[in-house]
Parts: structure tokens; C-alpha cells; sequence
């Protein structure tokens, strides 16, 4: 393969549908990348000088009878070694900017240290986390069955087969997604061993020294422990050695309130342990608005979670064989004793001792990576992405700004980095989803907003499923109609996600959804009725939402 890149100055293109009609027209084979701007009045094109020409591209943008190539130029060829990329970091922002970087025709060395191939995701995170959840709620659905005429023996025989599966489960994701999509790539090169920069293109590992034109950390985060008096001199859990556990606990204690914690939580307390999630805020999820984690706070209080909030945390010791964690709530003294504490309160990067302030690539306060919006660092020849920025800290988040990072590497035509309908869940029963703007974001931006909540009791589907924990909350700009966020506590609510992101992405308003045939009993069913909400109440609807 010879790949060339050519830039096309282009004439005619006005608005974002202009640069999309190039874009479509640049779908014959043999072109690899494109990157269509009608800001910048041209097109950068990425392709195999074996199966396409330079001339027969522009005849291709000629085509469109609307616009014109008025001149190009050939870029630096991404051929040999002129183009090298160094990744510091093996999950998946590593892994979706090795995809990107070959497709680019850059060559890539990856080094790794610490987790196995996949990072925290495939290893300990969500992969582990979501297949032990569903084998807890399958326990629980069992043990609380709502029909009647059914009987379920709803027991857990054997904990540590569930461990083993799930070990399975990850050492087979693993190597499908991650170590057969590189074992025969070309220009590839893995290196296992601890990472340090030497210089904006140079990095230094297992007493070598490797330079390229770039280089990209990704090198992920790993759990905080926080500074409390006595817990580092007790035995604790995080996610990276809960998952590993053979026995279940008889009590646990979970410092955090957020995703982690309260996924991991109610997991263990379906499984079997009594559980006490001490929470330092005043409410769990704090940055989530009151109506959502009241409602949640119950409905994890009735399986018989113990959570306790506003806790100044003073001491933490073991004794008896017990975990002891001295606290003060509301002023009161209160003692907490569990067999075992996990720890789910933050993250913190992997930026320790890698030579990153010795070559002047900035840090925040907390030591995760300053990049701007391009995902690059103080130093232009360095990007990062992933957990180590500490934002948006998801698998999905980290492939994407892997591969945009990289693009914007060698692309003169870049892209900034855009989460204005991310959407995000934590995968607690309910489950709670969201993308876009609450109330009191929009409020910030000043937007004047507008919500419609529905409770699950007004969804057919959940009555049907006699599950109506929960609602479906969306939010609406009241000037323009256009759909600025949605709020959802559902069970599988996280399924009603993409429409409303797509809703926030493309500007659809709440008349277009409610106008769209949303079919009879599924839960989608609930975003129609919850955007005829705005405007209608939802007692005064027949069956089929009219």
C-alpha cells in the first residue's frame, strides 16, 4: 500500500451540508481518510495511490456540479518510518489511536505497564463489574419475584463460580478485542515495561530509547485512596481486587456515593452482604439533582442498603477482626464496623514518575493531564486522552478521543473535541441515565428551560413489567422547543438513551419526537409520552399515547 495524503482547496462550500455532499462523494475505494471543512475551504484526503489518483479525486469533487477543487497540495507521505507514533498506555484509548495512527500510515509502538492488555475496562472495570451485576440481579429477581403462581428458589450456591466466569468471560474479551486486532498488524510494535518521556518525541523504556514524531499517553487511572487517618494501615477492596474475591463478605462498608460505589453496593448486597455506603456529601450522586437521588436513595434503602451521607470521616482502624470507621453525621458521633471496607471514592491518574513536568507537559492540580481542545498537551508534539485527563472517564469517551487525538496529530485540518450529548449511566437497579443539560446546567447557560417528568406508573411497559421504579425526565430550551437533555431512572433505562442524544445532537424538538410512531409497550414508548407531557397531561392519553 502507497498511501498519499493531499490537501484540496475547494470553492463553493458554505455551510456544514456543503462539506457533508463532499464528504459522500468521497466514498470510492482506495481513499482511506478524509477530512471535509468548509470553515478552512477544503478537504484533506488520505489515500492509496494503487487504487485512486490524486486527479481522479478532485474529478470525484468536480462532480458535485456545486464545487469547484481550486488548487491542492501532496502533504507529507505517510509512508516508512517518517510518521511514529508512541503510546503510553494499552486500553482502549491506546488501542482506537493504534487503529487510527495505521489507517493514517504511521507507525505505532505501544508500551504497557501495570494492567494487562485492555486497561481498566475489559480488566477491572466495566467488563467484570456489568457481568457480575446481572448475575446479582438475577438473584434478586428470583428472590422477589412479582408474579404470582411463580416460584423461584432464589439462592447463591457458589460464589466462586461466578468469579471464575467472569474471569473467563474477561481473558476471552481480551483477547478479541484487544490482542488479535494487533498480534499481525504491520508496523506494530508492543512493549511491555514502564514508560518515561525524555523529550517531546523521545520516551525511554526498559533502558532503551525510543523516538518518534509523536506521542500519545494513555495511560489510564487508577483508585484513590483518600488521606484518612488509619486507612492505609487497614486491608482494603477497590474495584481492581473486589472482582477477585472468592467468598462473599458477611458485612461491607463502601466509602463513595457516586457510580462506582453504588453499582458496586447494591451488588454486593444482592449477592449477600449487609451493606453501608458511607457517602461525604449530603446526597450520592451530588453533581445529579435532588428528585433522582432521593428517589434512587430509597429504592436502594429498600433492598436493605444501609447509606449513610454528610459523613466527616475521622478514624478508620481494624480491630476484632472488624473494619471500625469513626465518623461524625450532623454533628453526632457514629461508629460503622464491616468485615471489609471497599474504597470507591475517585480516581487518580497515572502520571507519577514518567518524566512528564521534567519536559514541561502541564499538569492540573490533581495530576491529571491539561490538554486543550485538540486533546493536545503544553508540549505539541505530545496529545493525551483517556481516564489520565479526568473527565468523562468511560471505555466509549476514552476510544474517542484516542482516535481523534491521533488524527489531529497529523490531520493540518482539526477537530475539536465535542461532549455535548455524551451520554453517560451508572448501572445501578434502577438504572440511571442522562445526556445533555439538567435544570440547573441550563440555568448556568442561561437557557431558559423546561422539563416534563413522567413516572414509570403512566409507562405501559413498565406496568406491564410490573416495575415502576422510577421516571423519565427531559428537558426542553422553551424558546426553540429543541430537546437540551434528558434525565432517566429506569430499570434498562439506559435503552432510552440514544434517541434523546441524537434528539440534543441534531436539534430535534419535543413536537418532532411525540410526532414519531413510538411502538405500543416498550419502554421507548415512555420518551413519546414524556415529551406530550410538555404540553399535555398525561392522565387525559389513551393507550397508544394520542
Amino acid at each position: 500500500m502507497n498511501i498519499k495524503t493531499i490537501k484540496f482547496e475547494i470553492k463553493g462550500m458554505t455551510c456544514d451540508h456543503c462539506a457533508t455532499t463532499v464528504d459522500k462523494q468521497l466514498n470510492a475505494q482506495g481513499i482511506l481518510k478524509k477530512n471535509v471543512s468548509y470553515k478552512e475551504a477544503g478537504a484533506q484526503v488520505s489515500f492509496d495511490e494503487h487504487k485512486i489518483s490524486g486527479a481522479e479525486i478532485e474529478q470525484l469533487i468536480n462532480a458535485t456540479g456545486h464545487y469547484q477543487v481550486t488548487g491542492r497540495s501532496e502533504l507529507q507521505e505517510n509512508s516508512g518510518n517518517e510518521k511514529h507514533l508512541i503510546i503510553i498506555g494499552g486500553g482502549s484509548a491506546a488501542f482506537a489511536a493504534t487503529i487510527e495512527a495505521r489507517e493514517l500510515g504511521a507507525k505505532v509502538t505501544m508500551i504497557n505497564d501495570g494492567l494487562p492488555i485492555g486497561g481498566t475496562c475489559v480488566n477491572v472495570g466495566c467488563v467484570p463489574s456489568k457481568n457480575l451485576l446481572r448475575a446479582a440481579e438475577t438473584l434478586h429477581k428470583a428472590k422477589s419475584n412479582p408474579f404470582k403462581g411463580i416460584e423461584t428458589d432464589g439462592r447463591l450456591t457458589d460464589f466462586k463460580k461466578l468469579i471464575e466466569q467472569k474471569r473467563e468471560l474477561v481473558l476471552d474479551l481480551r483477547q478479541q478485542k484487544y490482542i488479535d486486532v494487533v498480534k499481525d498488524m504491520s508496523d506494530f510494535n508492543l512493549i511491555e515495561g514502564r514508560a518515561k518521556v525524555t523529550s517531546p518525541t523521545s520516551v525511554e523504556v526498559n533502558g532503551k530509547t525510543i523516538s518518534g514524531s509523536h506521542i500519545l499517553i494513555a495511560s489510564g487511572a487508577r483508585p484513590k485512596i483518600p488521606d484518612i487517618p488509619g486507612l492505609k494501615e487497614v486491608p482494603v477492596l477497590t474495584n481492581e481486587s473486589a472482582f477477585e474475591l472468592e467468598e462473599i463478605p458477611q458485612s461491607l462498608i463502601v466509602l463513595g456515593g457516586r457510580y462506582v460505589a453504588l453499582e458496586m453496593a447494591q451488588m454486593f448486597a444482592r449477592l449477600g452482604s449487609r451493606v453501608t455506603v458511607l457517602q461525604r456529601s449530603n446526597r450520592i450522586l451530588p453533581t445529579e439533582t435532588a428528585d433522582l437521588t432521593d428517589a434512587l436513595t430509597d429504592y436502594l434503602k429498600d433492598e436493605g442498603l444501609h447509606i449513610v451521607t454528610g459523613n466527616e470521616l475521622q478514624r478508620i482502624k481494624q480491630q476484632n477482626g472488624q473494619i471500625v470507621v469513626e465518623s461524625i453525621v450532623q454533628g453526632n458521633n457514629q461508629i460503622f464496623e464491616a468485615e471489609q471496607i471497599l474504597v470507591a471514592a475517585g480516581r487518580i491518574a497515572n502520571t507519577n514518575n514518567m518524566g512528564l513536568t521534567e519536559n514541561n507537559v502541564a499538569l492540573n492540580e490533581s495530576g491529571f493531564i491539561n490538554v486543550n481542545e485538540f486533546l493536545q498537551t503544553s508540549v505539541p508534539t505530545i496529545y493525551a486522552a483517556g481516564d489520565v485527563l479526568g473527565q468523562h472517564m468511560f471505555v466509549y469517551t476514552a476510544a474517542y478521543e484516542g482516535k481523534l487525538a491521533t488524527a489531529n496529530m497529523f490531520n493540518p485540518l482539526q477537530k475539536k473535541r465535542d461532549y455535548s450529548s455524551l451520554p453517560w449511566v451508572v448501572f445501578t437497579d434502577p438504572q440511571v441515565a442522562g445526556v445533555g443539560l439538567d435544570e440547573a446546567q441550563a440555568a448556568q447557560k442561561n437557557i431558559e428551560a423546561e422539563t416534563a417528568l413522567l413516572p414509570l406508573e403512566y409507562v405501559p411497559r413498565s406496568i406491564a413489567a410490573k416495575d415502576t421504579r422510577g421516571f423519565i425526565k427531559l428537558i426542553r430550551d422553551k424558546k426553540t422547543d429543541k430537546l437540551i437533555g434528558a434525565r432517566i431512572l429506569a430499570a434498562e433505562g439506559s435503552e432510552l438513551l440514544m434517541e434523546v442524544a441524537l434528539a440534543v445532537k441534531f436539534g430535534i424538538t419535543s413536537t418532532q419526537i411525540k410526532e414519531m410512531f413510538h411502538p405500543y409497550l416498550t419502554l421507548a414508548e415512555g420518551i413519546k409520552l414524556a415529551a406530550i407531557t410538555f404540553s399535555k397531561d398525561v392522565k387525559e392519553l389513551s393507550c397508544c399515547a394520542t
